[in-house]
Protein backbone atom coordinates (compact mmCIF):
# COMPACT_ATOMS: atom_id res chain seq x y z
CA UNK A 1 0.00 0.00 0.00
CA UNK A 2 2.86 2.47 1.05
CA UNK A 3 4.87 1.90 -2.25
CA UNK A 4 1.73 2.31 -4.58
CA UNK A 5 0.77 5.61 -2.57
CA UNK A 6 4.47 6.87 -2.92
CA UNK A 7 3.81 6.56 -6.52
CA UNK A 8 0.35 8.27 -7.28
CA UNK A 9 1.80 10.85 -4.84
CA UNK A 10 4.91 11.03 -7.43
CA UNK A 11 2.31 11.21 -10.35
CA UNK A 12 -0.04 13.30 -8.92
CA UNK A 13 3.27 15.95 -8.46
CA UNK A 14 2.83 16.60 -12.17
CA UNK A 15 -0.46 16.84 -12.50
CA UNK A 16 -0.46 19.75 -10.12
CA UNK A 17 2.60 21.28 -11.13
CA UNK A 18 0.84 21.16 -14.81
CA UNK A 19 -2.63 22.40 -13.74
CA UNK A 20 -0.71 25.60 -11.92
CA UNK A 21 1.31 26.26 -14.80
CA UNK A 22 -1.61 26.04 -17.17
CA UNK A 23 -3.73 28.35 -14.74
CA UNK A 24 -1.18 30.48 -14.53
CA UNK A 25 -0.71 30.95 -17.96
CA UNK A 26 -4.31 31.63 -18.74
CA UNK A 27 -4.56 34.49 -16.11
CA UNK A 28 -1.53 36.10 -17.21
CA UNK A 29 -3.17 35.76 -20.60
CA UNK A 30 -6.58 37.24 -19.12
CA UNK A 31 -5.08 39.62 -16.99
CA UNK A 32 -2.73 41.39 -19.75
CA UNK A 33 -5.78 41.25 -22.80
CA UNK A 34 -8.95 42.44 -20.33
CA UNK A 35 -9.88 39.18 -21.47
CA UNK A 36 -13.58 38.02 -19.84
CA UNK A 37 -13.71 35.88 -16.97
CA UNK A 38 -15.07 32.15 -18.63
CA UNK A 39 -16.27 29.16 -17.80
CA UNK A 40 -13.17 27.50 -18.70
CA UNK A 41 -11.12 29.79 -17.27
CA UNK A 42 -13.22 29.65 -13.86
CA UNK A 43 -12.75 25.54 -14.64
CA UNK A 44 -8.98 25.79 -14.70
CA UNK A 45 -9.19 27.42 -10.82
CA UNK A 46 -11.25 24.91 -9.41
CA UNK A 47 -9.44 21.86 -11.54
CA UNK A 48 -6.13 22.82 -9.90
CA UNK A 49 -7.71 23.54 -6.46
CA UNK A 50 -9.06 19.96 -6.60
CA UNK A 51 -6.14 18.75 -7.72
CA UNK A 52 -3.73 20.15 -5.42
CA UNK A 53 -6.54 18.81 -2.48
CA UNK A 54 -6.08 15.00 -3.54
CA UNK A 55 -2.26 15.69 -3.53
CA UNK A 56 -2.40 16.75 -0.21
CA UNK A 57 -4.38 14.01 1.20
CA UNK A 58 -2.42 11.62 -0.44
CA UNK A 59 1.00 13.48 1.20
CA UNK A 60 -0.90 13.15 4.37
CA UNK A 61 -1.59 9.68 4.03
CA UNK A 62 2.10 8.87 3.39
CA UNK A 63 3.75 11.14 6.17
CA UNK A 64 1.30 9.62 8.43
CA UNK A 65 2.11 5.68 6.98
CA UNK A 66 6.05 6.94 5.78
CA UNK A 67 9.29 4.78 7.48
CA UNK A 68 11.19 7.34 6.95
CA UNK A 69 8.90 9.76 9.23
CA UNK A 70 8.40 7.00 11.86
CA UNK A 71 12.08 6.01 12.17
CA UNK A 72 13.55 9.29 12.07
CA UNK A 73 15.60 10.22 15.20
CA UNK A 74 13.36 12.55 17.23
CA UNK A 75 13.95 16.59 17.35
CA UNK A 76 16.34 17.67 18.89
CA UNK A 77 19.38 15.16 18.27
CA UNK A 78 21.35 17.60 15.94
CA UNK A 79 20.82 15.12 12.85
CA UNK A 80 19.64 16.33 9.17
CA UNK A 81 19.19 15.27 6.67
CA UNK A 82 16.07 13.67 4.61
CA UNK A 83 14.50 12.52 7.97
CA UNK A 84 14.40 16.55 8.23
CA UNK A 85 13.27 17.56 5.31
CA UNK A 86 10.14 14.89 5.53
CA UNK A 87 9.19 15.66 8.64
CA UNK A 88 9.05 19.30 9.02
CA UNK A 89 10.22 21.19 5.60
CA UNK A 90 8.44 19.08 2.94
CA UNK A 91 5.14 18.77 4.51
CA UNK A 92 5.17 22.30 6.24
CA UNK A 93 5.80 24.01 2.87
CA UNK A 94 2.96 21.93 0.91
CA UNK A 95 0.53 22.38 3.43
CA UNK A 96 1.50 26.36 3.45
CA UNK A 97 1.37 26.30 -0.75
CA UNK A 98 -2.40 24.28 -0.55
CA UNK A 99 -3.79 26.54 1.91
CA UNK A 100 -2.60 29.59 -0.60
CA UNK A 101 -3.96 27.75 -3.15
CA UNK A 102 -7.57 27.43 -1.32
CA UNK A 103 -7.31 31.10 -0.67
CA UNK A 104 -6.32 31.99 -3.64
CA UNK A 105 -9.12 30.10 -5.55
CA UNK A 106 -12.12 31.58 -3.28
CA UNK A 107 -11.06 34.78 -3.47
CA UNK A 108 -10.74 34.46 -7.40
CA UNK A 109 -14.59 33.35 -7.80
CA UNK A 110 -15.55 35.78 -5.41
CA UNK A 111 -13.99 38.57 -6.95
CA UNK A 112 -16.04 41.08 -8.75
CA UNK A 113 -14.22 42.15 -12.07
CA UNK A 114 -12.73 39.86 -14.40
CA UNK A 115 -9.89 41.70 -14.16
CA UNK A 116 -9.22 41.19 -10.75
CA UNK A 117 -10.30 37.55 -10.90
CA UNK A 118 -7.29 36.64 -13.46
CA UNK A 119 -5.08 39.46 -11.33
CA UNK A 120 -5.98 37.20 -8.00
CA UNK A 121 -5.60 33.95 -10.19
CA UNK A 122 -2.32 34.87 -10.98
CA UNK A 123 -0.28 36.42 -7.48
CA UNK A 124 -1.78 33.93 -5.34
CA UNK A 125 -1.13 30.13 -7.64
CA UNK A 126 2.31 31.64 -8.73
CA UNK A 127 3.01 32.20 -4.47
CA UNK A 128 1.97 28.49 -4.52
CA UNK A 129 3.95 27.27 -7.59
CA UNK A 130 6.95 28.92 -5.95
CA UNK A 131 6.66 27.35 -2.86
CA UNK A 132 6.15 23.64 -4.42
CA UNK A 133 8.81 24.33 -6.61
CA UNK A 134 11.16 24.76 -3.31
CA UNK A 135 9.65 21.75 -1.39
CA UNK A 136 9.44 18.74 -4.29
CA UNK A 137 12.18 16.25 -2.89
CA UNK A 138 14.21 16.59 -6.53
CA UNK A 139 16.36 14.74 -7.97
CA UNK A 140 19.27 17.81 -8.03
CA UNK A 141 18.20 18.95 -3.84
CA UNK A 142 20.80 19.05 -1.59
CA UNK A 143 18.21 18.52 0.97
CA UNK A 144 16.72 15.26 0.14
CA UNK A 145 16.41 13.70 -3.39
CA UNK A 146 13.81 11.21 -5.15
CA UNK A 147 14.04 10.63 -9.06
CA UNK A 148 11.46 12.32 -11.01
CA UNK A 149 9.30 9.43 -11.82
CA UNK A 150 8.75 6.92 -9.97
CA UNK A 151 7.85 3.04 -11.62
CA UNK A 152 5.63 0.58 -10.16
Amino acid sequence: MYQTLLILHSLTRWLVLASLVYTIIISWKGYRTNRAFSGPDNTARHVTATIAHIQLLLGLYLYMISPIVKLAPVEGSGIAGEPLFFRLVHIALMVVAIVIITIGSARARRTGTDKSKYRTMLVWFSVALLIILIAIPWPFSPLAQRPYFRSF
